[in-house]
């Protein structure tokens, strides 16, 4: 695999690829597998069609050929475990790492399937976890899933915040149901788990819960707004699918 010329770029960059792909497929992380699998696969057919030697074009096709296999393997064994509710996908967030906002995180989960969403997170108390929670409303409103009914199991705020804790909810409460959207609002003094789940059959567990972005620099620093832009604390996501999703 000696690149030629103009090929060092795609070339160098798919194989390094479709190495990082076996690396995760050996560690049974598959769904991340898979994507590195079909950016690999697109980088060496863009190298099949610049290259002019029959010889290397033969190789290369080989190559994708052992590759769209194991991809398609893949592909079968995650549909597979979908179907046995076994479906466990792990995201690793690193300390300070940007691009998680909640739009990037639960986009792919969204479908027009999902009309019911439990929200179970011990910590929307403070004024800055309560906006929080307002962004992933609004990101359900905006669709393209159709929520009627949002369900938050949450725990009292113990000290001096009690209050604007319980008028900040009742606020978003009422504005949701401008959007035709009932919030359901029930307190546990006993919660400790974090995890959002979907009427589809999806699980999302985040170690820490909405809150897991840092505080901004200031009010008029970039990511105050955009949560794409705003660091986050480490934190490790796991998202499972089963057929029967628990109600709350």
């Amino acid at each position: 695999w000696q690149p030629v010329g103009k090929l060092q770029g795609p070339h160098s960059t798919g194989k390094r690829t479709v190495r990082r792909a076996v690396e995760l497929d050996v560690a049974s992380r598959f769904q991340e597998s898979l994507v590195c699998y079909q950016e690999g696969i697109d980088l060496l057919l863009q190298v099949v069609k610049a290259t002019k030697d029959e010889v290397k074009k033969q190789h290369y096709r080989q190559k994708i050929s052992e590759y769209m296999t194991r991809a398609e393997d893949i592909k079968k064994y995650i549909k597979k475990e979908k179907q046995d509710g076994k479906y466990h996908k792990q995201i690793k967030i690193d300390e300070n790492a940007t691009g998680f906002s909640y739009e990037n995180l639960f986009r792919e989960y969204l479908n027009e399937i999902v009309t019911e969403v439990w929200v179970e997170d011990p910590y929307i108390r403070h004024i800055h976890q309560l906006y929080n929670f307002l962004r992933f409303c609004e990101m359900l409103v905006k669709g393209p899933c159709k929520v009627k009914t949002i369900h938050l199991l949450t725990s009292y705020d113990e000290g001096s915040g009690k209050n604007q804790q319980i008028s900040g909810l009742e606020e978003i409460k009422q504005s949701l149901r401008n959007h035709g959207v009932t919030l359901n609002i029930s307190f546990s003094s006993s919660i400790h788990d974090r995890e959002i789940r979907f009427n589809s059959g999806w699980m999302i567990k985040i170690g820490r819960g909405l809150d897991y972005f840092k505080k901004p620099e200031g009010r008029f620093s970039i990511g105050y707004c955009d949560f794409d832009l705003r660091p986050c604390h480490e934190t490790t996501v796991d998202v499972f699918h089963t057929k029967h999703t628990k109600k709350a």
